[in-house]
């Protein structure tokens, strides 16, 4: 039945290393003298005989398999009989969970993987509770055993910063909470005691057969008839106990088992079992050899077995043999009828080619689509069939619901069903102090009710055992999977920490070079230039596509932003690109360290919102940064809060119909502007980007919308900034009137541009009062600061600050207005006061000031900066301020108009007093 050697400690291999199937795992040999006691003290094996729900159509139903738990993959093994050499399957127990159904048959319970479910059946309800809390004990000694120490961290990078302590392994509790009580273990059906019994009889044999392991069942039948061979060729001696002098056991060579992983697979070269020369000359050798063939018996319990329990194993193994007999010859039979189906075909098509005449081909070519006709009709018939069959089992559905509602009201009733057995107790105590009579009607009614009252008391008990094992399996389940996460959540601290510390590194090193490469400038300069130059080179050089094929993406820098921004733009000048690359890993770096302690907290509070609504708290939330996967909807729910009095359904269709019939004076200048449009997005650079032309019906949608503007520099990146975040280009639309005619001032992108130049002037006042230092040392060598920040103003900080930064502005200023712009500005000088004060000449300023905001790359600190330094800020100041300041520009620019005109009165005036002799350029000309 299975193998004919006797295996010694020596040469048996371990289940996990070896190949060897869980089947053929063997407790220790035992010695002859103390065979019952050393069964009794031998390590308790996971193994016992259960039936198992599958197979397809007639042969769908129970089928009886050996289960067999090994202990190092946390896999369930299981084959047809316990002498089986190759497991049929193996069930993945590290992730699956247990089930037991009260509404199923006794015994039933479920195994539950990731990818199927496997249904199984034990004899007893204690035997299926003893499988489910022991599967349940596996699973948890498998998750909770000691993992290999994790990689000690590369000592270089410990001293570049605090190190971080990680507590990977947390301390699991001292005792588990125990919700359902132990249950004893089964004797005689669980754990070796079951292998000696006989494995349970099945109606045929044939649904016993595992047709989906064809190949295993073969190897299996030939494997155990082999071993029958070799057993009952072996002579009949007398039927005595093997002297010592007969010799030690004699082995022979056997092939591995398939991997689990594989079953019914065979290698090619594995040796084939040899029988030795020696032929035994007793029955207890024959024995001896027929009890190796049975995994779980040692040598020892075999030889005190009597003559009388191997003649019983003798006939169970040929009853069994002839059952298996039986089953083969069916599955011939099954396979001859395919082959004569198969041989049918063939004739009938040799008769077609041996046809002489067309008629003949198509009589038979005629009789072939009757039989397909008929062939559709049974089709069509079994597909009726299996309709009705559908039908009848959707009421079968529904009586089950019924069942299962009447089963949940007589769960109601219980409670006065109490108060009736209280009655009917008393009744009882009466009727037992009276004199015994024949039964009358009242007493026939209260056995009834008492035989019911104990069924529903059976139910009610396997309810809450059902319920305390399912307690006991949530409560491991979770505690796994939060074992789980919090490894994985230290895992992606640590992860983001070492990458954080490396674009520090990195950036340390970019720094170092730039410096180098500037105090190399004097008169070394030809010692040094051709190494730096290599260096600088190399360091700003990308390598897109290592980073693309890294699966785990550990590059520090890509390169480009999650909305298309390059993060390190392709200045002309090297020194600006080095100082772009090492802002990009300062920005990295902080993004990094961040993402648990800010970062995460503040998208689990964003997506806790359902509906919004104006507040502090959503203040405090937008200043602080709206996710990326939230900002679409937080978005247009702000722009709609400004124009929802402007806004009418197929208002923006409109509109580009207006365009399509006419072409707009604006066109031609909108055209002009597209290609200007944030050359450094890729988005709007790639020739196949639909971004381009979205923008330019948003363009002119909006000059048809507001004819007093109609276009203005600037608005092709307000609503090329919308367009990125809101996908859309309606809602972009409705984003750009939103902003220019509700949130900025009126006049802020008239011909004039107004507004534009009074807010300059409210923000040198601001500065002013804010950082004194800074104005003053800016006013001694005549700075002007409008000519950097009026395009801040005017386009919203589109071209100055980093995307990352740049769409946190916009998220508070779309819900507080303009006053949020004059904050960061303030911010961004309060940000680089220091470096500013250091430089000591008018062009240096000049040029430090036309990229300073690119070097910014603390969000948070910039932050911090314009809503808690720059308090107080109240609104009213700032009305007030752009009051002032506008009074006076207007009369500055009256002042002008009356000054053009005095000139062209004066101009007009010249042209009518030219003297006669005076020619003009076109007289001469005529003249010649």
């Amino acid at each position: 039945m299975a193998s004919t050697r006797e295996d010694t400690p020596e040469s048996t291999p371990s289940l996990p290393d070896s190949r060897e199937p869980p089947a053929l795992a063997r407790i220790p040999d035992l010695e002859p003298e103390g065979c019952a006691q050393s069964l009794e003290t031998a390590p308790k094996k996971l193994c016992g005989y259960l039936s198992k729900f599958g197979g397809k159509g007639p042969l769908r139903g129970w089928k009886c398999r050996w289960f067999f738990y090994d202990e190092g993959k946390c896999h369930l093994y299981y084959s047809r009989t316990a002498q089986d050499a190759n497991p049929l399957d193996s069930i993945d127990l590290s992730s699956a969970v247990f089930d037991c159904k009260v509404a199923a048959e006794e015994g039933t319970f479920e195994i539950k993987t990731p990818s199927r479910v496997i249904t199984l059946k034990a004899p007893t309800k204690q035997v299926m509770l003893y499988w489910l809390q022991q599967l349940q004990m596996k699973r948890w000694e498998f998750h909770n055993s000691p993992r290999a120490p994790p990689a000690a961290l590369d000592p270089t990078l410990a001293g570049n910063g605090p190190a971080l302590h990680l507590d990977l392994g947390q301390g699991e509790e001292a005792a588990l909470e125990e919700f359902l009580c132990p249950v004893k273990t089964p004797t005689g059906l669980v754990g070796v005691a079951a292998a000696l019994q006989p494995a349970p009889a099945m109606p045929s044999a044939l649904h016993n057969i595992s047709l989906k392991h064809l190949g295993t069942e073969i190897q299996n039948t030939m494997h155990n008839i082999r071993g029958n061979k070799q057993a009952h060729g072996t002579g009949h001696g007398p039927l005595v106990e093997e002297s010592p002098q007969s010799g030690g056991p004699q082995r022979e060579e056997q092939p591995s088992g398939p991997e689990p992983s594989t079953p019914g697979r065979e290698p090619a070269d594995s040796p084939k079992a040899v029988p030795k020369s020696s032929v035994p000359t007793n029955v207890t050798q024959k024995a001896k050899r027929q009890s190796n063939t049975f995994p779980f018996f040692s040598d020892g319990l075999a030889r005190t077995r009597s003559a009388q329990e191997k003649v019983v194993a003798l006939e169970q193994q040929v009853l069994m043999l002839t059952t298996e007999l039986q089953s083969q010859k069916e599955l011939v039979k099954i396979l001859h009828k395919a082959l004569e189906a198969a041989q049918q075909e063939k004739r009938a098509s040799s008769a077609y080619l041996a046809a002489a005449k067309d008629k003949d081909r198509l009589e038979l070519v005629r009789h072939k689509v009757r039989q397909i006709e008929e062939l559709s009709r049974r089709v069509e018939a079994l597909e009726q069939e299996r309709e009705h069959l559908a039908h009848e089992a959707g009421l079968r559905e529904q009586q089950v619901q019924e069942l299962q509602q009447h089963v949940q009201l007589l769960m109601d009733k219980n409670q006065a069903k109490q108060q009736v057995i209280c009655k009917l107790s008393e009744k009882v105590t009466q009727d037992f102090t009276q004199p015994p009579g024949p039964p009358s009607t009242d007493d026939r009614d209260f056995l009834s009710q008492q035989e019911r009252m104990e069924h529903l008391k059976d139910d009610m008990e396997a309810y809450k055992t059902q319920n305390r094992f399912l307690n006991s399996e949530i409560h491991q389940v979770s505690k796994i999977w939060r074992k789980v996460a919090e490894k994985e959540k230290a895992l992606l601290m640590k992860c983001a920490y070492l990458q954080a510390r490396n674009c520090q590194v990195e950036s340390k090193h970019l720094a170092g070079l730039r410096r180098l490469q500037e105090a190399a400038a004097g008169t070394e300069a030809h010692a040094f230039s051709d190494l730096l130059r290599q260096l600088v080179q190399e360091a700003l050089q990308w390598e897109a596509t290592e980073g693309s094929a890294d699966p785990m993406g550990l590059n520090p820098v890509s390169e480009y932003d999650e909305y298309g921004f390059l993060t390190v733009p392709d200045y002309e000048v090297e020194d600006l690109k080095l100082l772009a690359k090492i802002q990009a890993l300062e920005v990295r770096s902080h993004h990094l360290l961040g993402l648990e302690a800010k970062e995460r907290p503040l998208r689990e509070r964003w997506s806790a919102i359902d509906e919004l609504a104006p507040s502090a708290e959503l203040k405090q939330m937008l200043r602080a940064g709206v996710p990326r996967e939230h900002r679409p909807r937080v978005w247009k729910w702000l722009v709609h809060r400004h124009v929802q009095h402007l806004h009418t359904p197929g208002y923006y269709q409109e509109l580009l119909g207006r365009g399509q019939a006419c072409e707009h004076p604006a066109a031609r200048q909108i055209e002009l502007d597209l290609n200007r449009t944030f050359p450094n997005n890729k988005h709007f650079t790639c020739p196949t980007s639909s971004f381009p032309s979205q923008l330019r019906r948003v363009l002119l949608a909006f000059s048809w919308q507001n004819p007093a503007i109609g276009y203005c520099q600037g608005l092709n990146r307000l609503a090329a900034i919308a367009l990125l975040v809101l996908e859309d280009e309606e809602s972009a639309f409705w984003c750009l009137v939103a902003i220019v005619e509700t949130i900025l001032p009126a006049d802020y992108y008239s011909k004039t541009l107004t507004a534009s130049q009074v807010d300059q002037r409210v923000l040198q006042d601001l500065l002013s009062e804010k950082m004194p230092r800074l104005v003053a040392h800016l006013g001694q060598y005549r700075v002007d600061l409008s000519l950097i920040t009026f395009n801040w103003f005017l386009v919203v900080f589109a071209d100055s600050l980093i995307s990352d930064i740049l769409l946190r502005v916009w998220d508070a200023f779309l819900y507080e207005g303009t006053k949020v712009v004059f904050r960061y500005a303030l911010a961004i000088f309060k940000y680089n006061e220091e470096e500013i004060l250091r430089l000591q000449d008018g062009l240096e300023i000049y040029q430090y000031l036309r990229f300073f905001t690119k070097t910014i790359c603390d969000s948070r600190k910039l932050m911090n900066i314009a809503f808690n330094d720059m308090n107080p800020f109240p609104m009213k100041q700032l009305q007030q301020l752009r009051a002032a300041h506008r009074e006076r520009l207007e009369a500055e620019l009256r002042e002008l108009e009356r000054l053009k005109a005095e000139y062209m009165e004066r101009r007009a005036s010249w042209g009518r007093t030219l003297p006669e002799s005076y020619a003009s350029e076109e007289d001469g000309e005529g003249e010649a």
